[in-house]
């Protein structure tokens, strides 16, 4: 009776400051508002929040668009916004646009430190109540974590889709995840493929996401190097995952196993799903040539980088020259909004064994 006492106790304390913590939490919907001294008032209310900006038009025009606005079907104001943005120009001017990213990056930050400190009290609570055998508390704060964690998924999602409208700008303006168009860049080919341990991973569902294909052949000492020997591509994933990058491997050995490559996942702990594409069809429309060799695919479906993941195979760096990683800098330049200086090098390694013809 008293552990259950001890359980509950703990519980009131804890839900009156989630109760605050939710209060506070930061809306999308006000990731581009200045939050310092001198801020702009509070925006109007929900209605016509989201028409396109009327800057431009006069009081009376824009009085007759938000009247029609109400009354247009989702698929009509879908339409109309594609033709204002021609019409008028981003909605975020260029000094504007930094302050505005800078902003949703803050409070993604901040929504994801409030998520883990509650989502951590919750659980020393839940692991308190199962310790003690009160399975109705136990019960509730599992719910009450379920219910946490799909709160902060919808509200993460709600960030990255602010972040993905202030992309959508000129070419002269250049921002984080969008380099400036390499002259042989191409759009990278749409897949849909499964993880060896029965995952999904669709390019059309990391929309707005730099995504880093790695050709991969465990068999081969050149691409098993960087997982015995070195931990390279590990290591690349954890730097760059909380940077807006997504770390797919992809195998395209046609003889090799289901049973096998969830034996290496399991002995090595990649950070990132292994890919099935025993058919070798995603391998030669994205012209996989080795393993390893890497894709860069930005924020726009762009491949901005096809090539080697640096200047050592086996380790070995060619005589007279530095140790280059031509991932992580293509990877730097990109978050940076930067152009990749070197777009295309060429892979080293064991060539793809695709199936016989």
């Amino acid at each position: 009776m008293v552990s259950i006492i001890v359980v509950l106790t703990g519980l009131a304390m804890v839900w009156p400051a989630l109760a605050q913590e939710s209060a506070r939490r930061p809306d999308p919907n006000d990731a581009d508002r200045p939050t310092a001294r001198g801020a702009r008032p509070p925006a109007p209310s929900r209605e016509g929040r989201d028409l396109p900006t009327l800057r431009g038009l006069s009081p009376e025009e824009q009085a007759a668009l938000k009247e029609k606005w109400q009354n247009m079907s989702e698929a009509e104001k879908n339409e109309f916004r594609a033709k204002m943005r021609e019409k008028l120009g981003p909605t975020t001017g260029p000094t504007e646009r930094p302050e505005a990213a800078a902003a949703i990056e803050q409070q993604i930050a901040q929504l994801k430190t409030e998520q883990e400190q509650s989502i951590g009290e919750l659980r020393e609570i839940l692991d308190l109540a199962r310790k003690e055998k009160a399975g109705q508390t136990a019960k509730a704060v599992e719910t009450l974590i379920a219910k946490r964690q799909k709160e902060f998924q919808e509200r993460l999602q709600a960030f990255e889709q602010r972040r993905l409208r202030l992309q959508r700008i000129r070419p002269d303006q250049p921002v984080p995840g969008q380099a400036e168009r390499p002259p042989r860049a191409r759009r990278a080919p749409d897949f849909t493929l499964k993880s060896f341990d029965g995952q999904e991973a669709a390019l059309a569902q990391l929309r707005g996401k730099i995504v880093v294909l790695e050709w991969m052949n465990f068999e081969c000492p050149f691409s098993k190097h960087h997982y015995e020997t070195k931990t390279t591509m590990a290591d690349l994933a954890k730097k760059y995952k909380d940077k807006n990058v997504v770390w797919l491997a992809v195998n395209s050995t046609s003889h090799t196993t289901a049973e096998a490559n969830q034996e290496f996942a399991k002995k090595y702990k990649p950070p990132y799903p292994i890919l099935d594409d025993r058919t070798g069809k995603v391998g030669k429309e994205y012209d996989a040539k080795t393993t390893p060799h890497i894709f860069i695919i930005d924020a726009e479906r762009r491949i901005v980088y096809d090539g080697a993941i640096d200047n050592a195979p086996m380790g070995k760096v060619p005589e007279g020259e530095k140790y280059v990683n031509y991932v992580s800098d293509a990877l730097d330049a990109l978050i940076a909004g930067k152009p990749v200086s070197a777009s295309q090098t060429k892979p080293y390694g064991c060539t793809v064994k695709y199936p016989a013809q």
